[in-house]
């Protein structure tokens, strides 16, 4: 299993970028104005991914916590970057999935909202349901993808409960790793409707370009800017889980950006649309103190 996942998540993604290489070159000499870097799009960009990351985390955290809450028998405790629970109940195991459950239907929704309505939105808000999609749906896809590999996990444990072991442990592995790039795609196209004009992604080489200054360096930004809401813990879980998350996903968003043409609401966005950085960046001072003051110390839910 270990193998297919360093296939699917590492070798197919670099092979399918290579793969491009002769389209983007053949792009590359059509007339298409180079694009102007801002680096407030990719400021706002990170910030957004930072909250959207965290408040996923947080919803996942919920969700595991109440429905043990609601359990005759069970005292679970809220953290900032992990739950905890005194006392036993038969049903104690079977909710270690509901959080992944809820990451994965917040994602699915913000996905789908998206790209139905992505016109009607500030280019800023798009972005940010964007990063909502992307952090609730990998979020989850990330543990089903390790289930196998840890079956005394969150997800592992639960699906234990429903008698998924073994082989079928492994074939839930398998299909949440298939879904990986076909998330991937399924967000691209909505996505390519932020940019300045159709122009900026009308080749395979600037299709590739706007998703690095977009979605790429912001996610590997917001790697970093996530540690202070997970501290203190273990590093795998402040720092790992963060990058392990995101690489699951961002790897396939810009391998295959070359390949997916821009949706018809590209151009409606552009370097002179509000990106409000600064109000981005107090959310995201607001919501760290809310995390190390509030819930660091433990919410105890009984």
């Amino acid at each position: 299993m270990s193998s297919l996942m360093a296939a699917v998540l590492l070798l197919l993604p670099l092979a399918w970028a290579l793969a491009g290489i002769p389209r983007m070159r053949a792009g590359a000499t059509d007339a298409v104005r180079p694009a102007r870097w801002s680096w407030r799009i990719t400021g706002a960009s990170a910030l957004l991914y930072t909250l959207a990351f965290n408040l996923t985390f947080f919803v996942q955290e919920v969700f595991l916590v109440v429905p043990k809450a609601l359990t005759p028998g069970l005292r679970p405790t809220l953290y900032h970057n992990n739950h905890g629970w005194e006392g036993t109940h038969a049903l104690a195991h079977l909710f270690q999935g509901t959080g992944a459950l809820a990451t994965l239907l917040l994602g699915v929704a913000a996905g789908c909202w998206l790209r139905r309505g992505a016109a009607t939105r500030a280019p800023w808000q798009r972005l940010g349901l964007f990063w909502l999609a992307f952090a609730g749906i990998y979020m989850a896809l990330f543990q089903l993808v390790l289930a196998p590999l840890l079956p005394r996990g969150d997800v592992g444990l639960a699906l234990a409960w429903l008698g998924v072991e073994g082989a079928g442990l492994t074939a839930v592995g398998i299909a949440a790793l298939g879904a990986v790039p076909v998330v991937a795609i399924w967000l691209l196209r909505p996505l390519m409707a932020l940019a300045a004009s159709p122009a900026r992604v009308a080749t395979p080489l600037a299709r590739m370009g706007f998703v690095f200054r977009t979605v790429t360096l912001p996610a590997l930004l917001a790697c970093v800017l996530i540690v202070p809401y997970r501290v203190p813990r273990e590093w795998i879980e402040v720092a790992g889980v963060p990058v392990l998350v995101t690489l699951t996903g961002l790897l396939w968003l810009q391998a295959a950006a070359w390949r997916v043409a821009p949706g018809e609401a590209a151009g409606h966005a552009g370097h002179a649309a509000r990106w409000p950085v600064v109000g981005l960046l107090l959310a995201s001072a607001a919501l760290l103190v809310f995390f190390q003051a509030v819930l660091r110390p433990g919410i105890a839910f009984y």
